[in-house]
């Protein structure tokens, strides 16, 4: 069903939210009378951060344009005739808005149909007869939406109770006030007779008396007052602590975690902007309860009354600003992180995203972002709040942005499109560490305040680990550093800190992630393949996959020592294989032509009992980024005998010239693919047509793995 027709079912809250994602910026008539229009594009084709997608963007402006005229023009009849003219109007308003900048057209229309999906699918969930079904997600954040409630509610209560205390302190004022009137009164009688004095004084003593009473008495109701809004104030500071602690400690925690994953080719990290609305909450009762405690200091400092209320609300206000500056320090986060391998004099880009700026109105006054590049230990001593004295590892060109407010989202960020590393400073090296193993970060930091300068605050964040490399000789082993702190990387780490050895499952669930990214694949590594991967690994034999469960790899092993009888590493010899099936094979991998992790016995052992001309593909042991054809047929040098042959490794350089499914097509001893399957029922729609063939191709030339002899065939 179309998002619309269901957006328009909402009630409540939740209709009052969608509602408010439109205005002058984007009219919700524009959004009901072009709903199949808007919802049929592909705007997240569209990178935002990308300034060369605007001419795609300026199409999809045109567009909408045009069919809102189209629109127009189709309307007949005296309602006709009013919305023709309103549509022509919204057709020339949006023109006037994004026509000189249309990102932000595609950027608010991303928000609105993320936000009606949203919406949508938890007004679904909620209204779910099953409630056993619904997700523990959908189920969390009911909870956190229900804990927002119960702030709301506390935060009017002492609203009400603010305002009844702020009433009753007047009365009491204008109380005291009489009172000292009649003691003035009282001490003017000394000028009159003493017949008169008589005659006035009992009434005026018995008025001051009733009145001294009530102020006594009131006072001591008023100290009650404010000791009860104390202790609500209290009790509202206390949820509002653990409703933070659970949207920033897990729900903004878990996003980063997801993020991290994300640069090791997990599923994307999704977007912020339930996260954010969480946090302008948070920012919003937050801002309310202090300035409600800041009324109630100054209700007591107007009318001091002895007791332990200063003490209360000295503790409350430390507190509700503890409570905030968290929440703003916390909030300053890497919306799009900066490449983790990163080379010199390469342009590369960030994105930094205050969370709670729209509604602290940090943007009124946008705030500068420098960013920095330092090493690990400089990473150390920053949080742990020593001097760095604004040390840093290198230079960075372009390092400073101004955070933008995009008015139609909500967002403020700062976006960094052309840094480039000039220089990196490297320290000196551990032990057997290499250059691709120094782990530096980007710092990013900003100072800005909220409240009329009432609160100033510093705020820094860093970037996920990068790896700098100046050759892109460096980029495997730069990739195997990333990724392994990128995987095993604990929550709250000293910088950083990972561990030395891994079990060998958790690393299979590493690579296995990785493969399917670079390769962009449904198909990732089989139990088969990882048992080879272990026979490979750990120099085993054993075919069961129990046996490596309980098994550890360390990081030496992964990509710092050589696999046995090879110049290479466990890493450098699967990122080859990656590199070329990622180039060249993905189509054959994806249709389960490529066998790919078979050794040469275990391709023996299949092809022996197979009919001759069978063949099958696998990567080659012996050099990184190979694969090779492995095929069984009779032994030219001994009758009735038959063996399996192993063709040199193919690599990058030769599917440059000739395409596997051609190399393939050409050898015509090769007939099945393993197990029995016709080579041109698998290959035959990725040969090249005949007419496309150059006359130099029709002789082919090749290699075997045993260097023994070099055949030639001729079409």
């Amino acid at each position: 069903m179309a998002v619309w027709i269901q957006a328009q079912q909402l009630q409540g809250d939740a209709l009052h939210q969608m509602q408010s994602l439109y205005g002058q910026h984007f009219p919700i008539e524009v959004r009901h009378y072009l709903s199949q229009w808007i919802e049929s594009q592909l705007w997240d084709a569209i990178d935002l951060e990308n300034p060369q997608e605007e001419f795609k963007a300026k199409r999809l402006l045109d567009s909408l344009i045009q069919e809102l005229q189209n629109k127009a023009e189709h309307q007949v009849g005296e309602d006709g005739f009013l919305l023709k003219i309103k549509l022509g109007h919204y057709a020339n308003q949006l023109k006037s808005t994004y026509d000189r900048c249309p990102l932000e057209l595609v950027r608010c229309i991303k928000h609105i149909l993320y936000t009606e999906q949203r919406l949508v699918r938890e007004a679904t969930n909620s209204n779910s007869p099953v409630g056993g079904m619904m997700d523990s997600m959908s189920q969390k954040y009911q909870q956190i939406n229900q804990a927002f409630e119960e702030l709301r509610l506390l935060t009017q209560d002492t609203e009400n109770d603010l305002r009844k205390l702020q009433h009753n302190q007047e009365y009491f004022i204008i109380q005291y006030q009489e009172s000292m009137r009649i003691q003035a009164q009282l001490a003017s009688l000394a000028t009159l007779p003493p017949a008169d004095r008589q005659l006035r004084e009992p009434a005026l003593l018995s008025k001051k008396n009733t009145v001294e009473a009530w102020l006594t008495r009131e006072a001591n109701t008023l100290q009650k007052y404010r000791l009860d809004l104390a202790e609500k104030h209290q009790k509202t500071l206390q949820l509002l602590r653990k409703q933070q602690t659970i949207i920033l400690d897990d729900e903004l925690i878990q996003w980063k975690r997801r993020q991290q994953l994300a640069g090791n080719g997990g599923p994307p990290e999704g977007g912020l902007d339930i996260l954010q609305s969480w946090c302008e909450k948070l920012a919003e009762t937050i801002w309310q309860n202090r300035q409600q405690i800041r009324r109630a200091e100054h209700l007591r400092q107007q009318l001091p009354i002895p007791g332990p209320i200063e003490e209360l609300l000295n503790e409350l206000n430390s507190t509700i600003t503890d409570i905030i500056s968290t929440l703003v320090t916390s909030t300053f986060i890497i919306e799009k992180q900066p490449p983790q391998v990163l080379k010199t004099q390469t342009k590369f880009a960030a994105t930094v995203r205050l969370l709670v700026g729209g509604k602290l109105n940090v943007h009124m006054n946008p705030p500068q972002v420098k960013a920095t590049i330092i090493s690990e230990q400089q990473a150390k001593a920053l949080l742990k709040n020593e001097n760095t004295r604004n040390d840093s590892s290198g230079e960075i060109l372009n390092n400073n942005c101004v955070m933008e407010y995009h008015q139609t989202t909500g967002t403020l960020s700062a976006h960094f499109r052309n840094m480039s590393l000039k220089r990196i400073k490297r320290s000196d090296r551990r032990g057997a560490e290499s250059v691709t193993e120094e782990k530096f970060t980007i710092l990013f930091e900003s100072q800005f305040s909220v409240g009329s300068n009432e609160l100033v605050f510093q705020v820094k964040t860093l970037s996920l680990p990068v790896v700098v490399i100046v050759h892109g000789s460096q980029d495997n082993n730069a990739t195997a550093t990333v990724l392994w702190d990128n995987a095993f990387a604990e929550p709250g780490r000293v910088p950083f800190l990972v561990p030395d050895k891994v079990l060998w499952p958790q690393l299979c669930e590493v690579i296995n992630m990785k493969y399917k990214a670079e390769v962009q694949s449904n198909r990732g590594l089989s139990e088969e393949n990882l048992v080879f991967l272990a026979q490979k690994a750990f120099s085993s034999s054993s075919n069961n996959p129990d046996d490596y469960r309980s098994m550890t790899m360390t990081w030496s092993q992964f990509n710092r020592e050589s696999l046995p009888g090879r110049n290479f590493t466990f890493w450098q010899w699967f990122d080859g294989v990656m590199e070329l099936t990622k180039k060249h094979l993905k189509p054959h991998w994806n249709d389960g032509a490529i066998l790919g992790f078979v050794n040469k016995q275990q391709a023996q052992d299949m092809l022996m009992s197979k009919p001759n001309g069978t063949f099958l593909l696998r990567f080659s042991d012996s050099e990184i980024g190979g694969i090779t054809i492995a095929w069984v047929a009779e032994n030219p040098n001994k009758a009735g005998e038959r063996m399996v042959w192993n063709l040199m490794p193919y690599t990058t350089k030769d599917f440059t010239i000739r395409s596997l499914a051609d190399r393939i097509s050409d050898l015509n001893h090769l007939l099945f693919l393993y197990p029995d399957r016709p080579k041109d029922e698998v290959f035959s729609k990725y040969y090249t047509p005949p007419l496309c063939k150059r006359p130099s191709e029709h002789t082919v030339t090749f290699k075997f793995e045993s260097h023994s002899c070099e055949a030639f065939i001729t079409e």
